[in-house]
């Protein structure tokens, strides 16, 4: 498996220091956070796409995808939600990017209704996404915490081009097990982010391996069943600023990826 980590854990850092992080501390790829206030977002011109790309393949690090925001089970019309997921199609094909991250965001909704929003909202961008060469990927999140919920979705939608990104957090807090979250989302699988907490009441970042988040049992099932694809730590700094700042638990993080996989293995 390739490991990646989140700009999310390093907010508004300058691109030229998040690629010598990854190279340094032996990441082979990078999950960009896109956001305005950041410094990869949709409204990038030609020539800074260019550079970007540029500036990871030069230093041998893959972008492994863009975190984005569009929320496709969200109420209101169509329209906007579809516009605002092309320019992240666009974006990411344009830094050569395979994966896009939306969220579900269903809100207050009932299930039924969320779920034909949003599969609907994905099955119409799924052919934009094709063109692209971009595979556009639902996180297990909010309305659609665990991997059933998400499979409700990608069920509906039955195009290659959309899958989903399991979030081992979202699964454990929403009582799924590992097994039973891989089960439903092995047909669809783009990649797996992993984090660890102190408990389900307090989600602050912590090292991992120093929190409560079965990392072990979702690595070892991943490797059992011939899984190769990308762990992306996505260590949530941007949204607690009190915990410890994510550049100096890298090599441990790696470390400590590298020998579950290695117990795994």
């Amino acid at each position: 498996m390739k490991l990646a980590f989140s700009t999310l854990g390093v907010p508004g850092l300058p691109l030229s220091e998040v690629v010598r992080l990854a190279a340094d501390h032996g990441y082979h790829g990078v999950e960009l956070r896109t956001h305005p206030e950041e410094p990869v977002h949709t409204g990038l011109g030609a020539e800074e796409r260019t550079a970007v790309a540029a500036g990871f393949k030069a230093a041998g690090v893959e972008i492994l995808g863009l975190a984005g925001y569009v929320r496709v089970a969200a109420p209101g019309d169509d329209e906007p939600v579809l516009a605002e997921l092309r320019d992240l199609l666009d974006l990411a094909r344009d830094l050569g990017a395979p994966y896009v991250r939306v969220f579900p965001g269903g809100g207050e909704q009932s299930a039924d209704e969320a779920d034909a929003t949003a599969a609907r909202r994905l099955g119409t961008a799924a052919e934009y996404a094709t063109d692209a060469g971009v595979r556009i990927l639902l996180e297990t999140h909010d309305s659609h915490r665990t991997g059933a919920d998400a499979m409700r979705v990608l069920g509906l939608v039955g195009h290659r081009q959309v899958g989903a990104l399991w979030d081992v957090m979202h699964t454990w807090l929403g009582g799924e097990q590992p097994a039973s979250s891989y089960a439903a989302l092995f047909p669809y699988l783009g990649y797996v982010q992993v984090k660890d907490i102190a408990s389900a009441e307090d989600t602050t970042p912590l090292p991992l391996g120093a929190g409560v988040l079965p990392l072990t049992e979702c690595v070892d099932l991943l490797s059992r069943e011939g899984w190769d694809g990308w762990l992306c730590w996505e260590y949530e700094k941007r949204w607690y600023e009190g915990a410890e700042p994510l550049p100096g638990l890298l090599t441990a993080g790696r470390e400590h990826l590298a020998r579950l996989l290695n117990e795994a293995a």
